[in-house]
């Protein structure tokens, strides 16, 4: 004969939007950044003089759908 076994139901973890708001304000800027050097970045808002950045992000200017040429 088999017994059935009863399990506890799972327990949801709570994590507090305190601890969460550094991580997701780092994230926001790091994400900043990363869009300004693939979109505007040896525009009219250059940070650096050259083609090297342009050159570096051009194909993923082209998969986000910013306009290069």
């Amino acid at each position: 004969m088999s017994q059935a076994v009863v399990l506890p139901a799972p327990v949801p973890l709570r994590i507090p939007v305190r601890e969460i708001l550094p991580y997701a304000i780092f994230a926001s800027v790091l994400l900043l950044l990363v869009l300004y050097f693939v979109g505007a970045e040896q525009g009219a808002l250059s940070v650096f003089s050259g083609t090297y950045v342009h050159e570096l992000v051009h194909d993923g200017r082209h998969l986000l759908g910013f306009p290069c040429h």
